[in-house]
């Protein structure tokens, strides 16, 4: 799994003019899954996800977590952060899962989220989406489940 956390004051994703899902202060999480991942994958990140030490404290140095902050995510699947594009012009995105497989890794990662306590938005699996928000800082992140 791929995920590209970027730390928000606010986000919305919106399907056919219609908002599926918004937050307030937290993380936004472009979330790729690739044909090999495991529920294995989505418990890691999940718990690097709501433990990643990149909220400012009273000291103004990143050393609080989404946890710690009481934050929100908004959880975007997004399968093109698999796409290669070392050849050719046209990205291959033959790294990305197929939908039928990745959704259910993409569903488990959510719901490990819940499990945290966090209060997690998506937006709908597989569909075009315009996803709005206001990068924090801006903080950027992409982690990986495996090297």
């Amino acid at each position: 799994m791929r995920i590209v956390v970027q730390r928000s004051k606010q986000a919305s994703v919106t399907v056919a003019g219609e908002v599926k899902g918004q937050i307030k202060s937290g993380l936004v999480l472009l979330v790729g899954v690739t044909h090999d991942d495991k529920e294995e994958d989505a418990a890691y990140l999940a718990d690097k996800v709501a433990n990643l030490r990149i909220f400012e404290d009273a000291d103004e140095k990143m050393n609080l977590s989404l946890l710690d902050v009481g934050g929100e995510i908004l959880s975007v699947s997004q399968f093109t952060l698999y796409g290669d594009t070392r050849k050719g012009r046209r990205p291959s995105f033959i790294d990305a899962a197929r939908p039928e497989y990745a959704i259910g890794i993409y569903e488990t990662f959510n719901k490990l989220l819940r499990e945290k306590g966090i209060h997690v938005e998506t937006g709908v699996f597989g569909a075009m989406m315009d996803v709005q928000l206001i990068n924090d800082g801006p903080v950027t992140l992409i982690i990986e489940s495996k090297a």
